[in-house]
């Protein structure tokens, strides 16, 4: 009895022994036929969308790093990154690894925000620079050496996702574009007042102290020419002290600047502003027309500082 059960379990396990060889072997053949066929991939995913292949998870992961989070500037704030998902899996042999265009998909649906300063000057943005520090220098040195044609200086933080909308220049070349900018600024500066805007364009047809045979004295502003109707612009920030007609110059605006500087606007269809407004520059404030002591439409262009006339072209339409 005994060598009966010995002979069983001899053959039963010689039995389980050339299943167990023969699921070996078909194992190898799927295997074998699956590398033939397939090749190992993982399949990255982002925000549930399917990017691509690629061959190693590790690998791939220090790349992106590297493009997209260590090789950035000091003027991110903040980075928005999408959920990245990876999965293994066989795939089709001609399937193609693409590898930097899931980077570059990766990088589109990543929001970096970045930060500059914009040193401003009268309200209006001039050069960008990348740090605070370098900003409040600018600041400084433009209130030590122009503080006497600078009536606003300040600093605008600016936000934005696209890393090349606004050019960021040095230290250096910012001092000298401010320098240029404030240069400017005080060739067309009255008394401290900035002439920031030419009130029309046309054709001068009278200038600063000649003598023609429609008035009895000299000139006392300048005469452009144009169209009825055109629209006459605040040539700085001031208050409307006058509105209305009066005796040669017809319809006339008056802006008092500031600083005892006065600039008329003569000869008017249509007046826009009113006395008591507070304008600035590039405001429109009245029409061009030929009221008053006038043989054409066209803008009588005056400045005066403390009540004495001055020729506007030492300052505009130079």
């Amino acid at each position: 009895m005994k060598f009966i059960l010995n002979n069983k379990i001899k053959y039963y396990t010689k039995e389980m022994i050339r299943c167990i060889n023969l699921i070996a072997i078909a194992l190898f053949i799927v295997m074998t036929i699956i590398f033939i066929k397939f090749k190992p991939v993982c399949i990255v995913s982002a925000n549930g969308e399917k990017l691509g292949y690629i061959n190693n998870k590790k690998d791939f992961e220090t790349k992106v790093n590297e493009l997209i989070y260590n090789n950035q500037s000091e003027n991110i704030v903040s980075i928005d990154s999408v959920k990245v998902d990876y999965q293994f899996a066989f795939v089709s042999k001609d399937k193609q690894i693409n590898e930097n265009e899931i980077i570059a998909k990766i990088q589109e649906q990543t929001q970096i925000t970045y930060k500059y300063y914009a040193v401003t000057i009268n309200n209006k943005q001039k050069s960008i620079v990348s740090t605070l520090a370098e900003a409040e220098d600018l600041v400084k040195e433009i209130k030590e050496n122009y503080d006497d044609v600078t009536s606003e200086v300040g600093i605008n933080e600016i936000y934005t996702q696209n890393k090349d909308e606004y050019k960021t220049v040095n230290e250096k070349v910012a001092k000298e574009e401010i320098s240029n900018e404030l240069e400017e600024i005080k060739s067309s500066s009255v008394n401290g007042i900035y002439l920031a805007q030419k009130p029309i364009t046309g054709v001068i047809t009278s200038r600063f102290g000649s003598r023609e045979s429609i008035r009895s004295h000299a000139h006392t502003g300048l005469d452009i020419a144009a169209p009825r109707g055109t629209e006459i612009k605040s040539a700085t920030e001031g208050t409307v002290i006058w509105s209305g007609y009066k005796g040669s110059y017809g319809n006339l605006v008056i802006v008092d600047c500031g600083n005892d500087v006065e600039i008329y606007y003569g000869h008017c269809s249509k007046l826009y502003a009113k006395s008591g407004d507070k304008v600035k520059a590039g405001d429109v404030i009245a029409a061009v027309g030929s009221t008053g002591n006038s043989t054409g439409n066209h803008l009588h262009f005056e400045i005066r500082v403390n009540g004495t006339s001055i020729n506007p072209q030492k300052y505009m339409y130079n």
